[in-house]
């Protein structure tokens, strides 16, 4: 087991580490925890995970993959994008275009798996504790007393904000900083769109002031500035 590891020489264009990279002599994992979300974020990973598995090809004599490459990404503070499921999974398997039907081609079932730690909603109560106590201690929030597993507790002695180095500190604060940006910049974007409508409406002159501000989300004194 590994942490930042590195290939050398580098697959493709981009010379990445993963956070956490294990492998015997048929699987290779590959572990992930995301906190900040840019716009690329879910194409980086299957980028990490589409290198995982093309490393372990080392010859032109011979493309099947001698080992099966399971890449978990743990998402904290981030929304499922398909709601009611924590736990988003994509595999190689190809499906019948007019049937539907799928099939085995590959020989391996490499797996690329997405994990949102604060809004898992699985039925196993085991998986659920997991989740909450990864979420927990990304967060920094942990209550050992909300926990019975001895694995959870053991983590817990391990995991603590000291382990940090200054350098991992910093890289933390530079993605939640980076988020906030965005974040904030979005909500910019949004409140000059929502001022434009209300311009619109305004110039049709077919609604009330305060018509408008229902219809936008703006205060009425907002939109009688805007018609001023």
């Amino acid at each position: 087991m590994e942490n930042d590891k590195a290939f050398f020489p580098p697959v493709g264009k981009v010379n990445l580490k993963f956070d956490l990279f294990a492998e015997d002599e048929d699987n290779r994992i590959v572990v992930e925890v995301q906190h900040a979300h840019r716009s690329d974020t879910y194409e980086r990973f299957l980028y990490y995970h589409l290198c995982a598995m093309m490393e372990s090809i080392k010859s032109s004599n011979n493309y099947s993959f001698p080992i099966t490459v399971v890449t978990l990404v743990f998402f904290t503070d981030r929304m499922t994008p398909l709601v009611g499921n924590g736990v988003l999974t994509s595999s190689f398997k190809m499906k019948g275009h007019d049937t539907g039907e799928e099939v085995e081609l590959f020989g391996k079932e490499h797996k690329l798996v997405f994990v949102f730690t604060t809004y898992y909603s699985g039925t196993d109560d085991k998986h659920q504790e997991w989740m909450n106590a990864i979420d927990a201690s990304m967060k920094g929030s942990i209550n050992k007393e909300h926990y019975d597993n001895p694995n959870l507790l053991k983590m817990f002695e391990i995991i603590k904000e000291d382990n940090l180095t200054p350098d991992e500190r910093a890289q933390m604060k530079e993605e939640y900083n980076r988020m906030e940006d965005l974040e904030i910049a979005h909500a910019k974007g949004e409140a000059k769109g929502l001022e434009k409508a209300a311009r619109n409406l305004l110039a049709l002159g077919s609604l009330s002031v305060e018509e408008i501000a229902s219809v936008t989300g703006l205060s009425v004194e907002r939109v009688k500035a805007l018609s001023a």
